[in-house]
């Protein structure tokens, strides 16, 4: 999240925006090919690279697999040593604005710090009304719904999931998670291969 006059502090913004011009650099492609290569608009790459903005994760997978890193290379700041233990009440937010969407979603990555993972699991809290944009990305995503009404669209098919519920899907099919008729929270465990 970007912390307003924080004088010469840098934010999860300007870290991930360092890391991805970073990678970037050492692989020999500009912007333009980065954008091209994740599927991306260049005003998104720049957007990043500069820190204006927090991509939300669909897009840094994206980023990460047109780099070949996963995805942990760009959402980490430190090592832990196993086994990585988050506390509820440690939990830390990094709120991704979704582009042209009034609402956003707000992660919780609850595996910070294991470096080596290939997993990729969250707390997400859903605000009600974000506009239904489908997303694809190579991977699977495990989600159980934690309270509140979420509506899948799979590719041509939608599902209502409720408080309990879980899901496991193929996200290279065109996908979208919306929360239903008011907020909702899940757990959310994304693998993306390297």
């Amino acid at each position: 999240m970007r912390i307003e006059g924080t004088g010469n502090k840098m934010t999860n913004h300007d870290k991930l925006g360092k890391r991805v011009c970073t990678y970037r650099e050492k692989l020999g492609l500009t912007q333009e090919e980065l954008a091209v290569n994740a599927g991306l608009e260049l005003n998104v790459i720049k957007s990043i690279e500069s820190g204006d903005t927090y991509p939300p994760l669909g897009i840094i997978v994206k980023i990460s697999r047109a780099l070949g890193q996963k995805v942990s290379t760009f959402m980490d700041d430190q090592f832990q040593k196993d086994p990585v233990i988050t506390r509820h009440s440690e939990r830390m937010e990094e709120d991704a604005p979704h582009a042209g969407m009034g609402s956003k979603y707000h992660y919780f990555p609850l595996g910070k710090g294991k470096t080596d993972r290939h997993m990729e699991p969250l707390f997400i809290r859903i605000d009600a009304g974000i506009k239904e944009d489908l997303s694809s990305h190579e991977g699977e995503e495990f989600i159980i719904v934690v309270s509140g009404k979420i509506k899948l669209r799979y590719g041509q098919e939608t599902h209502i999931l409720e408080t309990g519920d879980s899901l496991y899907y193929n996200s290279i099919v065109p996908h979208y998670l919306v929360a239903e008729g008011g907020p909702a929270e899940i757990y959310a465990v994304l693998y993306v291969p390297v």
